[in-house]
């Protein structure tokens, strides 16, 4: 990607150049869906109501009203359009947008779309081919499906606050909004694979990725264990990652995190801390046998690394294979070597917000790449050039922003 911006009609490269989205979604988990799918070529066009993605204003203070830092995280290479979707023509414009379009997302609860007259089969009914993608709470087919969510509402129906009481004794959320991204990147898997499945049949398709089921999935296949089994043959819960000590470790100057799973990367952890007849101890001589003594395991690795610092210890630990790594805050992960190296963070212009600290895609392609950058958009800034793209004459545009159904740039 560089750093030169698309102008409107200029082609952006990248696998899905050519495929056009209208995102309805706000906050993360459709925006984060939505710019993967528009950092990889895909003409996102970002619909939104006269107020705006609530998203533009949490997050943290921007420079200017409506652009906070994980707004312009999570919506470049996007075109903004404003339309009030509870009058008529607003509505109508929508719809004349997705004739032309190749999917559309959404993640408000499914009644709400049948309310705006926007369910799938409205939708379908002016495209056959639309990949129609709604991601919200909870499915459909059970009772909790009109009940509100957001990502603390899954992480904690979900047991992933119950994971933490269970690994340290009282109920946390991640600070993270695990669910919300979780669920955004699963969309982008499913809409990859329902325009897959449409190059093969012709068939544009509904996806419903409920945020619940997803997480109840990621948290179930990690920790059911002996629950998998009927009758059971033990209880919930993976010992080592709900286990006190599977945290970083503290060294004599700092932290670290070590993980070390395999004979060899154990047996050269034991011979580092000086303790190589632990390779014959029937506790720790095997995969199995540290599984079934993970606390004791994990305790004399803890009281072994407070002997040198955390610098001798990771160059120990590379020099002998055994996985390890700096322990991060928020601050120094900014300033991580290897993520100069490869060029994670650079700085762009925003033509608005001045300098900013953007973040590059993280996976690299031999082919394919997007050749053009453009910055998350004002709310707005792309209303009349997308309507006209989608055929709509200047008098009509003129109209639609004069009744309020349309709304360009603030001024």
């Amino acid at each position: 990607m560089t750093d030169s911006i698309t102008p409107d009609t200029q082609p952006t490269g990248g696998m899905l150049e050519g495929i056009r989205v209208i995102d309805l979604t706000s906050v993360v988990v459709g925006p984060l869906c939505t710019q993967i799918l528009a950092d990889h070529g895909a003409d996102v066009i970002k619909v939104e109501s006269p107020e705006g993605d609530i998203g533009r204003n949490l997050g943290g203070r921007g420079r200017h009203p409506d652009m906070a830092p994980k707004f312009l995280h999570l919506n470049r290479n996007k075109r903004s359009v404003v339309l009030d979707l509870k009058q008529a023509t607003g509505r109508e414009a929508l719809l004349q947008l997705i004739a032309s379009a190749d999917v559309i997302t959404w993640n408000v609860r499914p009644a709400s779309m049948q309310r705006l007259g926007l369910s799938y089969d409205d939708v379908r009914a002016v495209n056959p081919r639309i990949i129609y993608c709604g991601m919200f709470g909870f499915g459909q087919g059970g009772r909790y499906a009109e009940v509100a969510a957001y990502d603390p509402i899954i992480q904690s129906a979900a047991g992933v606050a119950g994971l933490n009481e269970r690994a340290f004794g009282e109920p946390r959320f991640v600070p993270y909004v695990l669910a919300d991204r979780t669920v955004g990147l699963i969309a982008v898997q499913m809409i990859a694979m329902a325009l897959f499945h449409r190059e093969r049949t012709g068939r544009g398709q509904s996806i419903e990725v409920p945020m619940f089921e997803n997480m109840a999935t990621q948290v179930l296949t990690e920790h059911l264990y002996g629950r998998t089994f009927v009758p059971a043959l033990g209880e919930t819960g993976d010992v080592r990652l709900l286990n006190p000590y599977y945290a970083p470790s503290r060294t004599a100057d700092g932290w670290i995190t070590l993980s070390a799973n395999t004979n060899p990367q154990v047996f050269a952890l034991f011979e580092e801390i000086g303790r190589p007849e632990l390779k014959d101890d029937p506790r720790f001589s095997t995969v199995a046998a540290r599984f079934q003594n993970t606390h004791e395991y994990y305790a004399l690795r803890a009281e072994a690394l407070l002997a040198h610092t955390t610098a001798h210890w990771l160059e120990v630990f590379r020099r002998r294979d055994v996985p390890a790594a700096p322990y991060h805050t928020l601050d120094s992960l900014i300033d991580d070597p290897h993520l100069a190296d490869v060029g994670l963070l650079r700085e762009r212009e925003h033509p608005t917000e001045g300098t900013v600290l953007d973040l590059e895609p993280a996976n690299t392609l031999s082919e394919g790449h997007r050749h053009t950058w453009r910055p998350a958009p004002g709310l707005g800034e792309h209303t009349e050039s997308v309507l006209r793209e989608a055929g709509y004459a200047q008098d009509a545009i003129d109209a639609l922003l004069a009744s309020g159904a349309a709304r360009g740039p603030k001024r």
